[in-house]
């Protein structure tokens, strides 16, 4: 048996992350290690996680590609599936994320935006894709 555990993203500051996750989306707080390196929120099904970029360079050895609101999104994304796209959307900004594109009805009837976090992490809010 497998399944899809969690995402980890690598920041500055684990604290500010679940924070702005906690307050800009509303998810749950699940678990911050004492040292506040390693912290997990509850968001469905799949645990978001953070691990400090300290705490990445001693699993990673040979480093690894910070991310940065000043440089371009990674080729990857997080998604967030909401009924409403422009007021989650919204709220994000409030609380420190960066609009990279409004909301798009897609070819398909799905509704997507894409903002960044504090860290210039991608995020997409989105509606659910209907099949």
């Amino acid at each position: 048996m497998i399944k899809f555990g969690y995402t980890i993203l690598y920041v500055e500051n684990v604290e500010e992350s679940i924070a702005f996750y906690e307050n800009a989306f509303g998810f749950s707080r699940k678990f911050v290690s004492p040292d506040n390196d390693y912290g997990e929120l509850i968001t469905g099904e799949t645990t978001l996680s953070f691990a400090s970029k300290k705490l990445a360079a001693q699993n990673l050895k040979e480093g690894f590609i910070e991310s940065s609101l000043e440089d371009k999104p990674f080729a990857i994304e997080i998604g967030f599936i909401t009924d409403n796209v422009p007021e989650m959307l919204q709220k994000a900004t409030t609380f420190g994320a960066v609009i990279v594109s409004e909301p798009v009805e897609k070819p398909w009837g799905q509704i997507v935006a894409y903002a960044r976090d504090l860290n210039g992490f991608l995020i997409e809010i989105c509606t659910e894709v209907q099949g």
